[in-house]
């Protein structure tokens, strides 16, 4: 994998807060905070309230990564436009991602009872979201906006089984990171012995 943190474009709601593409982009209004875990660091474990099809459980960051690597993202707030095409987006592709061993969780600051409704509405029953009460795990994996640390910025993190990072992608713009994602799943997979 690349040892870089790719970014992209920022737009929130109020004011528009530009995240630089590139070094060459310097007309930035303000920075909102970047996928800062590298590629190559040890994700922090973690244990949080979920939701799937619309069922109350428990995830546990280790426990998945046994069964093989999981893409975590993180995503504002659920029920808005961007985070709702998102989890469709991801609801579209969880096959492609268990055909390769991967488990898919989505995490915001939402309660419970809301994540149970975005899980049967938005995730279409496929994937787990997470609730991150008061952005704990959020800036663990310094994820967090710049504004409202409690919220989360969107970004996506591939972890390995043995719980390093080997991919992140953020981005305001909800398009690229299921594509991105799931290539850095197919990658790491192509690199597993049979």
């Amino acid at each position: 994998m690349a040892n870089t943190t790719e970014k992209g474009t920022m737009t929130m709601k109020r004011s528009t807060w530009l995240r630089p593409a590139a070094a060459g982009i310097g007309n930035a209004v303000a920075a909102t905070a970047f996928a800062a875990l590298p590629v190559g660091a040890m994700a922090p474990d973690f244990t949080v309230p979920a939701a799937l099809g619309g069922k109350p459980f428990s995830f546990s960051l280790a426990e998945s990564l046994k069964r093989g690597p999981v893409v975590l993202y993180f995503y504002p707030q659920a029920f808005t436009s961007g985070c709702t095409a998102e989890a469709h987006d991801f609801a579209e592709a969880t096959p492609k991602f268990s055909a390769l061993g991967a488990t898919v969780v989505g995490m915001s600051n939402d309660d419970i009872a809301t994540l149970r409704k975005f899980s049967v509405e938005a995730c279409r029953d496929r994937f787990a979201v997470a609730a991150d009460a008061g952005g704990k795990i959020t800036k663990k994996y310094d994820a967090a906006m710049m504004i409202g640390q409690e919220m989360a910025d969107r970004i996506s993190y591939v972890i390995s089984p043995q719980g390093k990072v080997i991919y992140a992608y953020a981005s305001g713009n909800p398009d690229e990171h299921v594509k991105r994602t799931l290539a850095a799943v197919e990658k790491w997979k192509a690199t597993q012995p049979r």
